[in-house]
């Protein structure tokens, strides 16, 4: 059942965004038979980020399109290369979000700009494994630190979704779209994942293992609620599998315009 939209309707001042909110949301019921829930556990006021599972490009589509329509302008963490083709491009641009240069030394930049629009009672949406899942099965991989970082800096909530059938709409490599027959889509809300007690810890390695192993816990088990299935212990460490980590640089060069 589609989530109530706990906050006032969404009125955002970038053109962009109102275009795609008239146009976009109409196209996307049309594609997508959602099936949301959780909403309650999404902050009524003040900054947040929202950590989602990543399992097909499609995926920033239906997250932003969830938090929109509960009311939240969300500003998305996305790599720097998409901001650069000819119509994401500008979407992403005209909407604010928030490029990340994987890989380099101006990586902090994107965690950065991330804090000030959290600062500004905005809601930050970030996919904690910095990349598509890896594991075999579609599960959670282990996540990055860069949402610990942000969290254990910023002192805001994070809110856990576990999202579920994207793939049936564009495969987690794929490039083409499969949009009808509706496909179903599965999206839901966790309670804040607590972090409170790490806030005065020296920020280490260790301290920000800690948070994004909470974090990626609390995702993998809303995602196994959604599949029905328990999610693997250990999770997928792409660390571990290099061969993994060569498909991920084919992977980008084939993407790159």
């Amino acid at each position: 059942m589609t989530q109530v939209t706990r906050r006032p309707p969404l009125q955002p001042e970038s053109g962009i965004y109102k275009f795609i909110v008239r146009i976009g949301r109409p196209l996307l019921y049309s594609i997508c038979r959602y099936e949301w829930s959780g909403g309650e556990n999404l902050p009524a006021e003040g900054g947040f980020i929202a950590a989602a599972n990543h399992v097909s490009d499609f995926d920033a589509v239906t997250t932003a399109h969830f938090l929109i329509d509960n009311g939240y302008e969300p500003r998305i963490l996305a790599k720097r290369t998409l901001f650069t083709t000819p119509v994401i491009g500008a979407i992403l641009r005209g909407t604010n979000m928030i490029p990340v240069d994987r890989g380099t030394s101006d990586a902090g930049r994107s965690l950065d700009a991330a804090a000030e629009a959290l600062a500004s009672g905005s809601c930050v949406a970030i996919f904690p494994e910095g990349t598509l899942t890896r594991d075999p099965d579609l599960w959670p991989m282990e996540g990055k630190t860069g949402v610990a970082r942000l969290a254990l800096a910023a002192k805001v909530p994070v809110i856990p979704i576990g999202q579920w059938g994207q793939t049936a709409v564009l495969d987690r490599y794929g490039k083409i779209l499969k949009p009808w027959p509706k496909k179903r889509i599965q999206i839901r809300v966790g309670q804040p994942v607590d972090l409170s007690d790490l806030y005065d810890r020296e920020i280490d390695g260790a301290t920000l293992r800690e948070a994004t192993n909470r974090v990626m816990d609390a995702i993998g088990d809303i995602v196994g609620e959604l599949r029905g299935e328990q999610p693997p212990s250990p999770r997928f460490d792409l660390r571990k599998h290099p061969e993994n980590k060569k498909k991920q640089r084919v992977y980008k060069k084939v993407e790159r315009p």
